[in-house]
């Protein structure tokens, strides 16, 4: 039985459901896995005539948890045997991360439209993964951005361009700088907002429109309008995303903040790198359990 989702298939749609509420729904090698899995099972599924993935909780993702992935990375850094600290593995370390992407590519290259309905935070690893899908909605509280191109990281999935074009890409991947959903919106990164208390039913009443549609109709037009955005290189920019995420989180100020991390805590380390730019985690907060993921 999984354990950070959810799944069912009604009047043609399959529901995934992310269920890590409390966790914020934060990235995990077990989410990647089971994400995988249901994604695959539903695009098989002849009842199912388009895929809908949405969240538990306040947040849909919040990000890689970046209590394992920074705790990996200084593992990594640690002086071997021979006294000698490890040189950095780029062809690992693309193999590791591609996993992850392999499984958010899957929104893209299931032959059934996918549709995502996002609440609250959808940041860092989160964007890496709803990005992929085809349509996204989001309730109006919903916030997105990608933080880590501050320090540490860099979009895996590339997709920022293709979805809102080049300048607005760069205004938001040179800042990190958060994105309200109705900004979201007006910028072409997703499709529409709704009312919070309003979002899954809208969300779910979209999807089952869309439903209605043969699959074999519903097949060859999402691979119709794929196909433009495949023959503008989106694979090739895919790989060096890939490729520069690893750089980036091995920069001398990568390894610094990893180093941090492991000194005071990561979500400290993370308002420290957000605290000059006042967003996100480091807005003023009604709680300590903002999420803080990568």
């Amino acid at each position: 039985m999984a354990e950070t989702l959810r799944t069912y298939c009604l009047n043609g749609v399959g529901h995934i459901v992310l269920t890590r509420a409390a966790e914020y729904n934060t990235i995990t090698p077990a989410l990647r896995d089971e994400l995988a899995q249901a994604i695959d099972e539903s695009d098989r599924d002849e009842a199912v005539h388009v895929i809908l993935l949405r969240a538990e909780g306040p947040a849909f993702c919040a990000g890689y948890g970046l209590d394992w992935s920074t705790s990996g990375q200084a593992r990594e850094e640690t002086a071997s045997s021979t006294g000698h600290r490890r040189a950095w593995d780029s062809t690992s370390d693309i193999a590791m991360i591609g996993r992850f992407v392999d499984t958010y590519m899957k929104l893209w290259y299931a032959r059934k439209p996918t549709v995502a309905a996002v609440q609250g935070w959808c940041i860092g690893g989160g964007t890496d993964m709803v990005l992929c899908a085809d349509i996204i909605l989001a309730g109006e509280s919903a916030s997105f951005g990608y933080p880590p191109s501050r320090v540490w990281g860099t979009p895996t999935t590339a997709m920022w361009v293709y979805r809102m074009g080049l300048e607005k890409a760069k205004r938001y991947l040179l800042t990190g700088d958060e994105i309200p959903a109705a900004t979201a919106a007006k910028i072409g990164l997703i499709l529409e907002t709704f009312p919070d208390t309003k979002l899954a039913e809208s969300a779910i009443a979209f999807a089952e429109r869309m439903a209605r549609v043969p699959i074999n109709q519903l097949v060859m037009l999402k691979l119709l309008c794929n196909q433009t955005v495949e023959n503008m290189g989106m694979a090739s920019s895919r790989t060096l995303g890939m490729l520069f995420d690893g750089v980036a989180r091995h920069t001398q100020e990568g390894s610094d903040f990893v180093g941090r991390a492991q000194q005071v805590g990561f979500r400290q380390a993370v308002r420290e790198r957000d605290d000059p730019f006042g967003d996100y985690g480091s807005r003023p907060r009604k709680s300590d359990n903002e999420p803080q993921g990568r």
